[in-house]
């Protein structure tokens, strides 16, 4: 790994840090590495919005090696959302293009007086005045710096209104649509008046055993290519499998409540394939290019909906129209705004309305009904300008379902909103929803896969019913410490790469002779790093729950009638982590067997 390049906003400060050796061993990259960095300065009294607060752009080992999905970056930092472990992932080209500047990583502390943006480019790290890009889309934001640089394919990572105006889940932007959505990482970097990081270099990436690398990393692509899922990914995006999981139950309807709605079958990848796509996109050297380009009726291209944008503004909301999740998709990147959590926060505005707990005196008129589009877009512009109800919208369900007092009827997790993966079609979903490190998060690990059949026998993840219970417990840990070190390396999960393929690239990229089994330890050291963080911050194992929607059953559909017994998959996964049974923390003897002591010392400190 490559220095970080540091910046201190407040001063004006510029410098670098080496990464430690061993901290470069024990975690790789990518996230993992970036809680190792992060760790001392993410404390409870941190305002994540401060200037103090760092936040920290981060490569991974592999990003920019052309190896097999590794176009990828981190971004990290306490979030404003959870006020626990902030993370986020982003493919696109900016992470392969920072590796060539000669760093693998920015931190930013400090706050500017004024809106600035950095740039990264082959005469060193410069500030530069952002007053004329502050209130810029991030597409504009991106199109403007390209244009002021003037020096060609300028990679630029942005923020756009919301996270200018704080909103807790704020997106950072890239290339066509790439997204850092979750946790609140736009917000962060607004409140430090940072619009953005503008990098263009020429270094090739550094490579142990360069020769050994190419021919692997060139034969995992080809096998790739190959693979099936890949054929299906690059012929219908992310929501190949939306009609499937309808079937399953596993598509959330009308926020949660239903189990069966009428048009679901247009939300689908085949649908947008059918009808609107017209080309697909791809990040730095990927063969899969999941990513979809549509042209809707003003015959203009733009970036096409995945899965969760499809579903979160499509049958979440009671639409059933893949042209108007599209537009709606596309608001919120321009302005900068997580779709998973905006959907989701409109979603819980809309069921309240049904519920009669609000009405139209307090959302300024407008009736929130299911199926209305319109109101759905002025939703999505108050928010931004936090204005009327959309004030309360802004700050995202938890408060939302606060200021109602209310409990439990938020679809969220520690304060982030529930990806569109009912846990009620596939119950490992229910663990990883309640232990993700950021929150309800389904990229920590796609658990829903395994419980289709997405089986990796040699780790050990075996397949077991869609509804078992606390016998899959042990499986769901293991796949989370599998993800993890993708989060790591950075490695797309859409890469269907066999694990020994995996073990191959990172002892030729990074010169180790690890074992599959040492592999996963970095991958275990990493999740039990961040859960460490979080119980420092103030989580418990009181913390590890679903809210009460999830825990009711639907009437119809792939889930009718299944109830999610959490406490036994809980107490299993703890006894199967290794974790404290009262306190839910990591115990000393688990932290110390993955040379964590200087963390068993802050957690199980000497009486």
């Amino acid at each position: 790994m490559q220095p970080i390049l540091t910046v201190n906003l407040t001063t004006g400060e510029i410098g670098e840090f080496a990464i430690p050796e061993d901290w470069q061993r024990d975690f790789l990259g990518g996230a993992s590495l970036a809680a190792r960095i992060l760790y001392d300065a993410l404390t409870p009294e941190l305002d994540p919005l401060s200037p103090e607060a760092p936040l920290l752009l981060l490569n991974g080992p592999l990003s920019g090696t052309s190896g097999p999905t590794v176009g990828r970056f981190v971004i990290c930092a306490k979030s404003p959302a959870t006020h626990l472990w902030g993370e986020s992932n982003i493919g696109g080209f900016w992470g392969p293009e920072l590796r060539k500047t000669g760093y693998d990583g920015v931190l930013v502390t400090g706050r500017s007086e004024k809106p600035v943006y950095l740039s990264v480019l082959d005469g060193g790290p410069e500030l530069r005045p952002a007053n004329h890009l502050w209130g810029l889309d991030t597409y504009a934001s991106q199109d403007q710096i390209v244009t002021d640089l003037d020096q060609g394919k300028v990679r630029v990572v942005t923020i756009g209104p919301a996270g200018e105006s704080g909103i807790p889940y704020a997106l950072i932007l890239c290339d066509h649509g790439r997204v850092a959505g979750r946790t609140g990482m736009g917000a962060v970097m607004g409140s430090k008046n940072l619009k953005a990081i503008a990098v263009k270099g020429k270094a090739r990436p550094p490579l142990a055993r360069p020769d050994a690398y190419k021919q692997l990393r060139s034969a995992a692509n080809r096998d790739l290519a190959a693979d099936n899922m890949t054929s299906v990914l690059r012929s219908m995006g992310t929501a190949a499998t939306a009609d499937y999981f309808d079937y399953l139950g596993e598509m959330p309807k009308q926020y949660f409540s239903r189990g069966v709605m009428e048009g679901t079958e247009n939300i689908t990848g085949a649908t947008v394939t059918e009808t609107i796509l017209s080309g697909v996109s791809a990040c730095h050297a990927c063969v899969v290019a999941c990513g979809r380009v549509v042209t809707l009726e003003d015959e203009q291209e733009r970036k096409g909906p995945e899965y969760e944008t499809l579903v979160g503004f499509g049958p979440n909301l009671g639409l059933s129209d893949a042209a108007v999740a599209t537009r709606l998709g596309e608001l919120c990147d321009r302005y900068g705004m997580d779709t998973i959590s905006a959907s989701g926060t409109i979603g819980l505005a809309f069921q309240l309305f049904a519920d009669g707990v609000i009405a139209e005196a307090d959302t300024g008129g407008l009736r929130l009904e299911w199926g209305d589009a319109a109101v759905v877009e002025e939703l999505i512009h108050l928010i931004v300008r936090r204005e009327g109800f959309g004030a309360k919208l802004a700050e995202g369900s938890r408060a939302l379902e606060q200021c109602y007092g209310l409990d439990g009827a938020a679809v969220q997790v520690n304060g982030l909103e529930v990806a569109y993966h009912d846990p009620r079609a596939a119950s490992g979903m229910a663990l990883v929803y309640a232990t993700s490190p950021r929150g309800a998060c389904h990229n920590q690990s796609d658990y829903f896969m395994v419980d289709i059949g997405g089986a990796e026998e040699t780790l050990g993840i075996e397949f077991f019913d869609r509804h078992a219970g606390a016998e899959k417990a042990a499986n769901v840990a293991r796949h989370q410490n599998w993800r993890t070190l993708f989060n790591s390396l950075v490695m797309c999960i859409f890469g269907n790469v066999p694990p020994q393929r995996v073990l191959a690239l990172i002892n030729a990229a990074c010169g180790y002779d690890l074992s599959l089994d040492e592999m996963l330890a970095v991958g275990e050291r990493g999740w039990n790093l961040k859960r460490a963080i979080n119980n420092r911050l103030g989580l418990t194992r009181a913390n590890d729950k679903l809210p009460k929607a999830l825990l009711k059953t639907l009437p119809d559909g792939g889930s009718e009638g299944y109830q999610i017994d959490l406490a036994p998959m809980l107490e299993a996964y703890y006894r199967a982590r290794g974790w404290d049974l009262e306190s839910g923390y990591p115990s000393r003897e688990k932290l110390q067997a993955l040379g964590l002591d200087w963390v068993a010392a802050d957690l199980w400190p000497e009486n």
